[in-house]
């Protein structure tokens, strides 16, 4: 039926024009956005887990961020301790030297102890990095540990826990920087010997006053006090390379974490992508559907509406 009061043939192609329009429009913000589900209103239950593990992975860069901070610290520190540990063999040379050398030799040989005990101090007050050093620290202090977040974890209900890596820093201290202590260090170089009562940065083989097993003036209890003095140093080795082995482990668990960690970051990152990014094979093809569809549309409105035309021209 032809009517001049309503035109059901150009509401008809209004309307598929109208859902033509829309959709291009869908089309064209997901390709120039890149999303198929950009805001909550394309799909509250994607949009609601891309945000969510979106914000765990912005966890996870801290945590990467964290482990970076943490190498750094634990890589300096573990290449100090190695020199430390050379210099201090070089220093037990020179005391099993002086043991058997006359009075002007070993003179001479404490000047090398003394160029070595100040190259330990140079190097442990060097080993520092992001204002931390883990070979020089205070006893007294209310730090007993250097912790390194290596992960963040949130259960189903949402509760945050958070893992750690920890060096022990009774394990590396090598300086005690306590400024309260006089005499009573708690390094492992600055401490008095167990055996000598002399540590290794104050041990001398010029002056053996002091040391446990020698009576001034009696020849016949250097060699004592020459053993007490290496027993020490031994001590110090063994408690230097115990430090080492803490700092290797933790610098070779942080590189594994870190390799995990960025491994895990690049998977949620494609999960994410699977759920809210567009096919842009398929919006492109899409895009070239609903073009020639518009202009379709927009074609059989035109001849929709001169029907309309033809119907007037008839009562002129």
């Amino acid at each position: 039926m032809a009517s001049i009061m309503t035109n059901s043939s150009a509401l008809t192609a209004l309307q598929s024009l109208n859902a033509t329009n829309k959709a291009l429009e869908t089309t064209q913000s997901r390709i120039s956005t890149g999303y198929r589900v950009a805001t909550a209103s394309d799909n509250a239950a994607y949009w609601s887990i891309a945000t969510t593990m979106r914000s765990d992975n912005k966890a996870n860069s801290v945590v990467q961020d964290s482990l970076g901070l943490g190498a750094g610290k634990i890589d300096t520190a573990y290449t100090a301790m190695n020199k430390a540990i050379e210099v201090v063999d070089k220093i037990k040379e020179k005391v099993l030297l002086a043991k058997t050398a006359g009075t002007e030799d070993r003179a001479k040989i404490q000047a090398e102890i003394a160029t070595y005990q100040a190259q330990l101090k140079d190097n442990i007050g060097g080993a520092n990095y992001a204002g931390s050093n883990l070979l020089q620290t205070n006893s007294a202090g209310t730090a007993t540990q250097l912790n390194v977040i290596t992960s963040y974890n949130r259960d189903d209900t949402g509760a945050v826990s958070t893992g750690t890596i920890d060096v022990d820093f009774g394990k590396t201290r090598l300086i005690d920087s306590n400024p309260t202590a006089a005499t009573a260090r708690d390094g492992i170089l600055d401490k008095n010997g167990g055996a000598s009562t002399k540590s290794i940065l104050n041990l001398s083989v010029s002056d053996l006053t002091g040391v446990t097993g020698y009576t001034a003036g009696d020849v016949s209890t250097e060699s004592a006090a020459f053993d007490n003095m290496l027993t020490d140093i031994e001590k110090a080795l063994s408690s230097m390379s115990t430090g080492a082995a803490e700092l290797g482990a933790a610098k070779a668990r942080i590189d594994l974490q870190s390799s995990f960690v960025s491994s895990l970051s690049d998977s949620i990152d494609k999960g994410v992508g699977q759920l809210v990014d567009a096919d842009m094979n398929k919006e492109s093809t899409r895009l070239q559907a609903l073009q020639v569809q518009q202009q379709l549309g927009i074609q059989s409105l035109s001849i929709a509406n001169g029907n309309s035309q033809q119907i007037l021209s008839l009562f002129r």
